[in-house]
């Protein structure tokens, strides 16, 4: 992938994503947590902001923000795999199953805001350029 403005913008948008969704994940005790429950917080939130914004404010398709972004929850709980099983490795004995729930939360939210973003985006482009 070219790192052009657009990409660059997705890539920050991921990190940011990323991160949001593992600080509110991350610090749970292992016995706390319970998928798509500790998912629901400010990182889904920023979710939704991210893949609307990159939509309306880039030339990013649909599919490709939808890919991307969805995939950021599901990249959180596989950095906490990958910590917890390295500290125990009998931990996380269903990680795929764990992978399968955040990619099922994130991909539906970012597509509906990526569709949403994608709506919006042309008008808020003309507004942007007819105050600029």
């Amino acid at each position: 992938m070219k790192l052009t403005p657009p990409n660059l913008a997705l890539t920050i948008a991921f990190a940011i994503t990323f991160f949001a969704t593992g600080a509110s994940l991350w610090p749970l005790e292992y016995s706390e947590v319970s998928l798509p429950n500790s998912l629901y917080g400010i990182g889904l939130i920023v979710l939704v902001a991210s893949a609307a914004a990159v939509r309306a404010l880039t030339v990013v398709g649909l599919w490709k923000t939808m890919a991307v972004l969805g995939l950021a929850p599901a990249a959180a709980v596989f950095a906490r795999v990958i910590v917890e099983t390295t500290l125990d490795p009998t931990s996380h004995n269903l990680w795929p199953l764990e992978l399968v729930i955040a990619v099922g939360v994130g991909f539906p939210l970012a597509l509906l805001s990526a569709l949403l973003g994608g709506l919006v985006g042309p008008w808020l482009r003309d507004q942007i350029a007819k105050r600029g």
